[in-house]
């Protein structure tokens, strides 16, 4: 049966070859710290705050009032979320030689095929990555302030998760000289580790579990001597060679808190030089649990779709991606469009602590 170009091109067939890749397949950290949920308004509002140490209920007399406790005031934040949308454009030369292909070489038709959705598919990734990257500036903030910047195509959108610095004040450290990570005779990450999770739980009451870092980092720590010293003295020998999991079950042991290597990397820009989520030299450390949401708002298309009043094709994946097609006339072309409105939340910011190691 003769293959239909534009059920190649219906959304429907691009979002299921792009859930049907096993490569789209490998997690993102934040699925599970950010997890995704839809809304219907572009504006978001959250609540930052913690519950604290917990404090004793005072004793009271019989026959008294109850003594009240002073409330901590509720902090609202409140923004509009973002808007990303981008598309590729199949033209007439472009059709005709598909179509071409389709009509005459069967056994080439399905390459034909996958190199098309292999280009549509790459909107889709595109898509993925916004949230993921969002996630990270938040975790690992380059100046220590938690936010959002991304500035592309003439639009610029920044986020401040900070306003007043109290985070950075409270949860954020970039270590001196003798303390970087870098610097194996006097760093001391255990050490590092440890004091940032006592700051934490002082502070909200919240029990750090788990620490996220990428390869390179992960290495620097474990060259530390602190790190060294204490697998000999457990081992109860002057000798020995130390590996990567030997040196990860010290540290994680010693601490109490899990590591996780995070190494996933993406493009800002199309020529761009690739870059990682969770930079060199960072370490976030966190509570089990998710940490926020990741907010999703059906997009211009999908809302034209569902009020009947679009003519062009439109399907949903990652629960807020909209993968259009729009088919003209004249000139006959195809365009193909992946859009988002996109922004997470960070309710337990205050629970989250992160170190400039080196």
């Amino acid at each position: 049966m003769a293959l239909n170009l534009n059920e190649i091109f219906s959304p429907a067939a691009i979002a299921a070859y792009w859930t049907n890749d096993p490569t789209n397949a490998q997690p993102y950290a934040s699925d599970a710290l950010f997890p995704a949920r839809k809304k219907v308004s572009m504006e978001l509002k959250w609540l930052r705050g913690h519950k604290g140490v917990g404090v004793s209920l005072k004793p009271s007399a019989f026959d008294t009032k109850a003594t009240f406790r002073t409330r901590k005031g509720i902090q609202v934040t409140e923004t509009n979320m973002p808007f990303f949308r981008e598309g590729v454009h199949i033209d007439e030369s472009d059709r005709r030689k598909i179509i071409s292909v389709l009509a005459t070489n069967q056994e080439f038709a399905a390459d034909v095929i996958n190199r098309v959705y292999d280009d549509t598919a790459q909107l889709i990734t595109g898509a993925r990555i916004v949230p993921e990257r969002m996630v990270w500036q938040l975790l690992a903030p380059k100046d220590g302030k938690p936010g959002i910047s991304i500035e592309s195509n003439g639009v610029s959108y920044v986020y401040d998760y900070d306003p007043d610095g109290t985070w950075k004040q409270s949860n954020y450290k970039a270590l001196t000289t003798k303390e970087k990570w870098d610097v194996p005779t006097t760093a001391t990450p255990i050490a590092t580790m440890t004091t940032a999770a006592n700051a934490v739980l002082a502070n909200t009451g919240e029990i750090i579990t788990d620490a996220y870092m990428n390869t390179n980092t992960f290495h620097k720590m474990i060259a530390a001597d602190e790190i060294k010293n204490r697998f000999l003295t457990v081992m109860k020998t002057t000798t020995a060679v130390l590996v990567d999991s030997e040196a990860r079950s010290v540290v994680e042991s010693a601490s109490g808190i899990r590591i996780h290597l995070y190494d996933k990397m993406f493009k800002p820009e199309e020529t761009a030089t690739a870059e990682k989520y969770l930079p060199d030299g960072y370490v976030v450390l966190a509570p089990s649990g998710s940490l926020g949401n990741m907010y999703y708002v059906a997009t211009p298309e999908e809302v034209d779709l569902m009020a009947g009043i679009s003519n062009a094709q439109v399907s949903v994946v990652n629960t807020g991606v909209a993968i259009t097609t729009k088919q003209e006339a004249h000139p006959v072309s195809t365009d193909i469009i992946a859009s988002e409105i996109v922004l997470p939340s960070f309710e337990r910011m205050d629970a989250v602590y992160c170190i400039k190691a080196y």
